[in-house]
């Protein structure tokens, strides 16, 4: 009886030896892509601001809706706010008219399809669209873009930079550093082209958690954290080459 109680622990514990020297499952990726980028649509567009303070202003205002707006710099160096995707011409208008009588906004322009520059892409080409991606985040350099939405922070999360540089060019970039990951095509690194996204786990949580738009030459453009100004970084950055999560393409 002995032996045979001996004989059985023996097999529970080679068992156990084997579970936990065996070949370990690896970590899953991310999930891969499923879902391209669609063009934006209809959106309104509010203020020709000289001073960042005041775009801020009108994005905190336009929060209480609550929206998703988000401002650039313009050509005409003047800072301009942007929300909504809407299907229609009316349906824009009809929003941003209850909008003004809420004392939200005051005049307001609807920026039509046609107007962003990824309507262009057919007859101009991707070189195009690309450059203006890069252009748009190059605007941002040097600034301490400051998001205007609940959280009141001074400083522009990474995943609100990119959202804006996309969707001011007309594609309808996700808001979330995640969605944005889940979204596009997966490319390599020495496929990248200039306004693809490449993506980092800096928290070390084994998931996306930073974003930058790449220019070329293996720099991109990002902004680094609350309260820095947005900057470029190369991907050979020891700190980023050990957090690269990989990199996607909308194009």
């Amino acid at each position: 009886m002995l032996k045979q109680h001996l004989g059985l622990v023996l097999v529970i514990c080679m068992g156990i030896w084997l579970c936990a020297c065996g070949p370990k499952t690896p970590k899953p990726d991310y999930p891969p892509p499923a879902v391209a980028l669609e063009n934006m649509n209809y959106s309104v567009q509010v203020g020709a601001f000289s001073k960042l303070d005041n775009a801020v202003r009108q994005m905190q205002k336009l929060d209480q809706a609550p929206l998703q707006a988000y401002y650039f710099l313009d050509r005409d160096n003047l800072y301009k706010v942007r929300f909504g995707n809407y299907p229609s011409y009316q349906t824009a208008r009809n929003h941003a008219e209850r909008l003004k009588a809420r004392g939200l906004l005051d005049s307001y322009f609807i920026v039509i399809p046609e107007n962003y520059a990824a309507a262009l892409l057919p007859s101009l080409g991707s070189d195009y669209l690309r450059q203006e991606l890069v252009n748009t985040a190059q605007s941002f350099m040097g600034t301490p873009y400051r998001w205007g939405g609940s959280s009141r922070q001074s400083g522009f999360d990474c995943s609100g930079l990119t959202m804006t540089v996309y969707r001011k060019n007309g594609l309808n970039l996700p808001r979330v550093a995640a969605e944005q990951y889940r979204t596009g095509r997966r490319i390599s690194k020495n496929t990248l082209q200039k306004g693809d996204l490449v993506f980092f786990d800096t928290m070390g949580r084994g998931r996306v958690s930073h974003v930058g738009v790449y220019i070329g030459n293996g720099r991109f453009i990002h902004a680094p954290a609350s309260g820095r100004n947005v900057t470029t970084a190369r991907l050979s950055d020891p700190y980023f080459r050990s957090r690269f999560v990989g990199a996607r393409t909308y194009i």
